[in-house]
């Protein structure tokens, strides 16, 4: 299997994991405040990690739950086992799996499984993007009184985002909070949403989810209008005609 067969298998398989436990007894406890973790979101990891030693045994991993696994190649697998746990506790049906392939510092391959809704989402470098095996582009909007936005807030800081929450709502058609940015982005790379910000996502976060969205001809960039990078404390990830209405929306006061 190449790194996107790879991708798309291994977020499916976890991604089945997480909806068989969905409805049975769970261990659910607290890295931080109100910043869940759950016995599926470590068993996902386990999971996808396991694989991974199987098929790229010289590849370093970066995962949520356990971090950094060194390798002795330039390739690093950058795995959310489970991106909206605070809705999987409470049994929300918004959830998803995040796989994504960096090779020389290039996200090369990237795949995104909500099991719920049965939609697997998935890119490699220079060969497009697709939902369930269909071709997938962004929306077209151009103006923001028409776009259907989204954003999300870290959990007891919503603070830092809240003016860009208001200013949006009045701005917009309507604004939406899911709680996953993984499937945020797919929803973006398929123009289900026109646009998606967000402040301080980890790589897990996004990686997949930027390539998904750049494959289906949508742009990345911080909200101070620089190029994204992983990493980087912000992202706006819409499409080329709107960038710069979002940003001008985001970044000037009220």
């Amino acid at each position: 299997m190449d790194v996107l067969e790879i991708a798309v298998s291994l977020a499916q398989e976890a991604g089945g994991l997480l909806r068989e436990r969905l409805d049975a007894p769970r261990d659910i406890q607290e890295k931080h405040a109100r910043d869940l973790v759950t016995d599926a979101d470590r068993a996902s990891e386990a999971l996808i990690v396991g694989r991974l030693h199987e098929l790229r045994p010289q590849s370093s991993i970066l995962g949520e739950e356990t971090g950094v696994t060194n390798g002795s190649n330039d390739e690093r697998w950058i795995i959310d086992p489970l991106d909206g746990t605070t809705n999987y506790a409470h049994r929300y049906p918004v959830f998803c799996v995040s796989v994504a392939c960096e090779q020389a510092g290039q996200l090369v391959a990237g795949a995104i499984y909500a099991p719920m809704l049965n939609e697997i989402f998935a890119a490699g470098l220079g060969r497009g993007a697709t939902r369930n095996g269909q071709p997938i582009t962004v929306a077209k909007t151009a103006e923001v009184r028409s776009a259907l936005v989204c954003t999300g807030f870290l959990p007891g800081h919503g603070e830092r985002n809240m003016q860009n929450f208001v200013r949006a709502s009045c701005e917009a058609q309507a604004v939406r909070r899911d709680g996953s940015a993984a499937l945020d982005l797919a929803s973006v790379a398929c123009g289900r949403f026109d646009a998606f910000w967000e402040f301080d996502l980890k790589p897990w976060d996004v990686a997949a989810g930027v390539l998904i969205v750049r494959e289906a001809g949508g742009v990345v960039a911080t909200l101070e209008g620089d190029a994204w990078q992983l990493g980087a404390a912000s992202l706006l990830a819409t499409n080329s005609t709107l960038q710069q209405p979002m940003l001008r929306l985001l970044r000037d006061p009220l």
